[in-house]
């Protein structure tokens, strides 16, 4: 929270979270997070991104929509409530870091740990008009787990679709931790 002086504390905990541009917004979205988001920036260090490369692993045919959704999912933000002032706010794909830690972090994964994740195997059978036989969508996982460590997020709210994902964060984390002998990241946050 800003003090008197409009500094944020050094104490105040950072959360982390991103929305996929892959269509319009929906009432779902608003009670389901952003209306949570609204109410964090006034006690976190927040940070909201437009997770346009995630929005590729099913909108890769046509990404051209990818753009037109990211200018309207940011409008939306900024309509119900999200302040530039209190919230840093960016387009994932304008990070070049999250894509090079990715790459990393994929060189040492475990297919078998991408494979089991719930979701991956929930949205295969949901999704019936675009083929999600992608690594982009198998390694969504890893490239969450890049956003999440770039930031040393102490919280990561999302949905309950992402859970399993949050988990397999964890997995990476201490994998890499373990492969490399030294801690570099912080412990992916709830």
């Amino acid at each position: 929270m800003p003090d008197s002086d409009g500094l944020l504390s050094m104490k105040a905990k950072r959360i982390l979270s991103g929305m996929q541009p892959s269509g319009k917004l929906h009432l779902g979205n608003y009670f389901g997070a952003l209306k949570n988001w609204v109410s964090l920036q006034d006690e976190f260090e927040c940070y909201y991104f437009i997770a346009d490369w995630h929005a590729l692993s099913s909108l890769y045919e046509d990404p051209r929509r990818i753009k037109e959704y990211s200018f309207e999912l940011a409008v939306d933000w900024l309509s119900a409530g999200l302040d530039p002032e209190k919230s840093t706010m960016f387009v994932q794909s304008e990070i070049p870091e999250h894509a090079e830690l990715h790459l990393i972090l994929s060189m040492m994964v475990p297919v078998p740990w991408l494979e089991r994740n719930p979701t991956y195997k929930e949205k295969q059978d949901e999704i019936k008009n675009v083929d999600m036989n992608s690594y982009g969508f198998l390694g969504y996982p890893v490239l969450q787990t890049a956003d999440i460590v770039l930031y040393r997020a102490d919280y990561v709210p999302v949905g309950i679709d992402q859970a399993p994902h949050l988990e397999l964060s964890r997995e990476i984390v201490r994998r890499f931790h373990k492969l490399y002998k030294k801690k570099v990241f912080k412990d992916t946050g709830a």
